[in-house]
């Protein structure tokens, strides 16, 4: 490999644009994935059910102020507005009262009128939940839905510093092709892993399978996990704030369960919100027929996306349907076709959802934004300032990483010459 001025680990929506800020610097750079596409969690896929479905992120979070939505609507893309509301929400087969629903509501706006008093030295989101099953429901989606990790195991500072949302849109065409669209003109050396960098000369040595690369800097946008379970070695070893930092952001857990429905539209609308509320947390929400498709889309989140992770796609899908029957009837099952369930925690280079700072350890997202010996520096959503854990957020945090890494390395060529 020939060598550059700059390595970057990964192609995903950081890597990608990260590159593209350094090209326009005038920088030579590699771009080396472990995967056979680019992307990262954002993956178009149209084999399951011959339409776009997105295995990984859908959400076109923030779209005021993330890059890609003005991209999607240049391209002339279907957009549409999804305001999050909950339409439907049952207990277990129990459609909820308005009443229960007007409960739900105000439970939410409490806890959003908690997070902004809080002041307990105690992190945990779940020491600002009630026990009531109003109370529940709200906390459903803030924490598994849309945290991927359930309230005991999310810190309020760093809940408090994630970004609302809104306005939040899907595109039929998908995501990660979106993302795909943009990346396609990044040359990316794929199927390519890094196994070891070192940084204890001049610059950096990332080792690969195909040989060795070196280059001034590194940025390396692996997630956490990746970097927690040492699938990258550094030599000499990291610093042991940097090594805690990984496993203190460990990766959340959303998984998807589509499910196609034909013949039936279950008495709701396209882009209708299902929430189905259950013991021990056993939850699932449900995005029903998006554009119109035959799909409902069921998502569990936290600890229990862990579980039906490792129970296999078969029991998954069986315990999305049997939701579905359980409130709809058992006619339904006469209506569904085909189904499969992601499964984003057994992809060795990526091992989760996206980063959720344990509570009382916020801080580790600052540790791994400052770059390592002027050399290496990460990048990705867990890095993404208020914009964490969306594709966007990975897009700006690679877009800023690459900046500093420019003006370093053009500093460093000034004073050497």
């Amino acid at each position: 490999m020939d060598d550059v001025d700059v390595v970057i680990v990964g192609a995903g929506s950081a890597g990608l644009s990260a590159a593209k800020v350094l090209r326009a610097a005038g920088l030579s750079f590699k771009v080396l994935e472990a995967m056979d596409r680019i992307g990262g969690r954002a993956w178009t896929s149209s084999k399951h059910f011959g339409a776009p479905f997105d295995i990984g992120c859908a959400w076109l979070h923030a779209a005021d102020r993330n890059p890609y939505f003005p991209e999607a609507e240049a391209a002339g893309w279907t957009m549409h507005h999804h305001d999050m509301n909950i339409d439907h929400l049952y207990y277990r087969n129990r459609k909820a009262s308005e009443a229960e629903e007007a409960e739900v509501k105000q439970a939410d706006a409490a806890m959003a009128a908690l997070l902004e008093s809080h002041a307990d030295p105690d992190d945990q989101l779940g020491a600002l939940l009630a026990k009531g099953r109003s109370s529940r429901a709200a906390a459903t989606f803030c924490g598994p839905m849309d945290f991927g990790a359930d309230e005991d195991e999310i810190s309020i500072a760093d809940f408090r510093n994630a970004a609302d949302l809104d306005p939040n849109y899907f595109t039929r065409e998908g995501y990660g092709a979106l993302v795909a669209r943009f990346g396609a003109d990044v040359p990316v050396e794929l199927a390519t892993p890094v196994r070891r960098i070192d940084w204890d000369g001049a610059g950096v040595s990332c080792h690969t399978d195909r040989g060795v690369l070196r280059a001034g800097a590194a940025i390396v946008t692996a997630s956490p996990a990746v970097l927690a379970f040492e699938e990258i070695a550094f030599s000499p070893a990291l610093p042991e704030h940097y090594m805690t930092a990984f496993f203190d952001l460990p990766m959340g857990m959303l998984t998807k369960l589509p499910v196609e429905i034909k013949g039936s539209r279950l008495g709701l609308k396209p882009f209708d919100d299902l929430l189905i509320e259950r013991s021990a947390r056993h939850d699932i929400y449900f995005l029903s027929f998006p554009f119109d498709l035959d799909l409902m889309v069921g998502f569990v989140g936290g600890d229990f996306a862990w579980e039906l992770s490792a129970a296999g796609e078969a029991a998954g899908v069986d315990f999305a349907t049997d939701r579905l029957c359980e409130i709809f009837g058992n006619d339904t099952r006469k209506h569904v076709g085909r189904a499969m369930m992601t499964n984003w925690g057994g992809e060795r280079y990526v091992r989760g959802a996206y980063a959720a700072a344990r509570p009382g350890r916020s801080e580790a997202r600052s540790v791994l934004m400052q770059p390592l010996g002027e050399r290496i520096f990460f990048a990705g959503e867990h890095l993404a300032g208020p914009l964490i854990q969306t594709c966007g957020g990975a897009r700006l945090s690679g877009e800023a990483v690459a900046g500093q890494v420019a003006s370093q390395l053009a500093t460093h060529w000034r004073t050497s010459a």
